[in-house]
């Protein structure tokens, strides 16, 4: 049982619940991007919450190898079974040989793709998901690949899910800190205040961040430290980069503060060329 890729749009990866646990051996945590969907996609099929899944930007299409259910969540476009447009956040059905085709979202920017039994690449320690800055797990997928699929539960039946909203802006929290203090008083402030413009050169190891520069108070260099996803790391141009699920395990570059967790899968969803906004969250450092 497995599915068959004819065009694997670009970049279009297997994701799970990554590697946590590993930082200790200089191996970061990837998986999903959007965690949120990874669940909600795997539930619609009774998978295991962590089950491996696609992760895509759209242009994938697959032929089904025997008879297989799948499920999508994240951001929402254009689904098609053997040509027949189909609804995005519930189980669609596929028979042995129909083609399914999921387009480009029509808001937002990734799109996850379950299958009941979930896809059974290999594992790499202990994790089948790709990270790209390791160049660790399963290669992006390559026409002509086949996907093998594990044995399949029982699909719960009428759920479903909607699609992350993904049209406009992006408002995520933040916690100051943990080197805030190496910022001029008014550098958090104008983060705050400011529209962040994505830039194209964004990926899965980190957000970046297009606007005015933020001033340093301190400009000796700073030894590397651990950090997680979400920290918002300021580069030497002064600009703000948020450290996505394949970031390194250490950094160089002061964090002058960290989104909070529950809002970091919502940047898997904005495009090039959208703005984010910060919005501080909880108190401030030692009030």
């Amino acid at each position: 049982m497995s599915l068959r890729v004819v065009t694997p749009g670009p970049s279009t990866l297997v994701q799970d619940a990554g590697r946590p646990g590993l930082a200790h051996l200089g191996v970061g945590p990837s998986g999903a991007f959007d965690r949120a969907a990874l669940r909600q996609a795997n539930r619609l099929l009774g998978n295991p919450e962590d089950a491996a899944v696609l992760e895509t930007f759209g242009g994938l299409t697959l032929v089904a190898e025997g008879r297989h259910v799948v499920a999508l969540a994240g951001s929402a476009g254009a689904v098609l079974v053997d040509g027949s447009p189909m609804s995005s956040g519930r189980a669609i059905v596929l028979r042995e040989g129909s083609t399914l085709e999921v387009a480009a979202p029509a808001h937002g920017l990734r799109r996850t793709v379950a299958v009941a039994g979930g896809i059974a690449v290999p594992e790499v320690l202990g994790s089948r998901s790709r990270d790209t800055l390791a160049g660790l797990g399963p290669d992006p997928l390559a026409a002509g690949d086949q996907l093998p699929v594990g044995p399949a539960g029982r699909v719960p039946p009428h759920a479903d899910v909607e699609p992350t909203p993904r049209s406009g802006d992006l408002e995520v929290r933040l916690v100051p800190g943990p080197r805030d203090d190496w910022f001029t008083p008014g550098a958090l402030a104008l983060l705050c205040r400011t529209g962040w413009r994505v830039s194209d050169r964004s990926d899965r190891i980190g957000v970046r961040l297009d606007g005015p520069p933020l001033e340093r108070r301190r400009t000796d260099e700073l030894p590397s430290e651990p950090v997680v996803r979400g920290s918002i790391q300021v580069t030497s141009s002064g600009l703000p980069v948020v450290l996505g699920p394949d970031h390194p395990v250490t950094g160089g570059y002061p964090v002058i503060a960290v989104v909070r967790d529950a809002d970091v899968d919502l940047l898997a969803h904005v495009a090039p060329g959208r703005m984010v906004r910060f919005r501080r969250a909880g108190p401030a450092r030692g009030a």
